[in-house]
């Protein structure tokens, strides 16, 4: 399974709005020059995001977008679905049911084997992106990036230019 580069964009940019102060929004443009994507496929995410539940927008010379609850109650799964869907990564179409060995009508019964296994890796994934919440990488960010690099990415966001 390959996520498009869209779901990458919506994390990152989930992680920049929810470092904003309280009630401030930034716009589209500003986020796609900050992080070098094209302003078009970041607005479809991010509207996705929106339509979620994730982001909040509005329209104006101060609008744009911001998270639309905390951040430690937005995980990587909620972004990954707002972008991608809620469907299975797997879905299993029985073809165990088509061999030529089987008499009559005749068909297997029970999970397949192979499904089996495919929906508990799937199962495993979205724990994994349940488990993580956009506030521990917001504090991961925090304690990797030079202090420094921070506050010139902050200003550079608060006044783009």
């Amino acid at each position: 399974m390959l996520l498009r580069n869209q779901v990458e964009w919506a994390i990152h940019c989930c992680a920049v709005l929810g470092s904003l102060p309280p009630d401030r929004y930034l716009a589209t443009k500003t986020l796609a020059e900050f992080h070098g994507v094209p302003k078009e496929y970041l607005s479809k995410a991010l509207q996705a995001l929106a339509q979620a539940g994730v982001l909040v927008g509005t329209l104006g010379p101060t609008g744009g977008y911001r998270l639309a609850k905390e951040a430690k109650d937005i995980t990587f799964l909620d972004i990954v679905e707002a972008i991608e869907g809620k469907k299975k990564t797997f879905e299993c179409e029985e073809i165990r049911n088509n061999t030529p060995c089987l008499k009559g009508k005749k068909k297997s019964t029970g999970v397949c084997a192979v499904a089996r296994v495919m929906y508990r890796a799937d199962e495993a994934w979205r724990k994994e992106l349940r488990s993580k919440s956009l506030a521990e990488l917001i504090q991961d960010v925090i304690d990797q990036v030079p202090a420094d690099l921070l506050k010139a990415n902050a200003e550079w966001l608060m006044d783009p230019k």
